[in-house]
């Protein structure tokens, strides 16, 4: 199987300007005694892109596996008090050599209402719990646009957005000293 290298980005804003917003009730209209809740909105692509450039030579057989390296980075970015656009961006380019084979790059998004969220936990559920849902749907269409694109499926490996939180976390601190 072909190696596959992760690298998260780490340019998301914080979600927190719509937290404490005029009218809110409590940390981001946390009512006393209200459960807190995540619904999903809506999700969609929101930009797809597959590149074959050496088509149909690519398809022929190739010497080796090719080495293909996979970046993911998430946004996200309040719409309303409770409303949050989440963002997740896939990029994945197959190399054999110096040759790209294929590359493909998904921006998929979700729309969250997060009602009764403490705000310390704001953040995190944003920028972890969030992807984590919509992950599974974006990971099928890279597996089918890379099918589609006369390749086997590249059926990427579980994302450990908690992992990339704590990375995130861990680069603003020592920036900002």
């Amino acid at each position: 199987m072909a190696k596959a290298a992760k690298k998260a980005s780490k340019t998301a804003p914080a979600p927190t300007a719509a937290a404490g917003a005029p009218g809110a009730a409590g940390s981001n209209g946390a009512t006393q005694g209200a459960a807190p809740s995540m619904k999903i909105l809506g999700q969609y692509v929101k930009d797809l892109s597959f590149e074959n450039p050496d088509a149909p030579r690519s398809l022929a057989g190739q010497e080796g596996q090719p080495e293909i390296n996979i970046s993911v980075n998430v946004n996200a970015k309040p719409l309303a008090d409770t409303d949050f656009e989440v963002e997740l961006h896939l990029d994945a380019k197959a190399m054999n050599g110096d040759k790209v084979v294929f590359a493909t790059e998904l921006l998929y998004a979700g729309i969250f209402r997060l009602e009764n969220i403490p705000q310390d936990a704001l953040h995190p559920i944003v920028l972890v719990e969030c992807p984590r849902m919509i992950f599974p749907f974006a990971r099928q269409i890279v597996a089918d646009v890379t099918r589609n694109g006369g390749f086997p499926p590249l059926m990427l490996d579980p994302i450990d957005f908690a992992a990339m939180y704590q990375q995130r976390i861990a680069a603003e601190a020592s920036a900002a000293k």
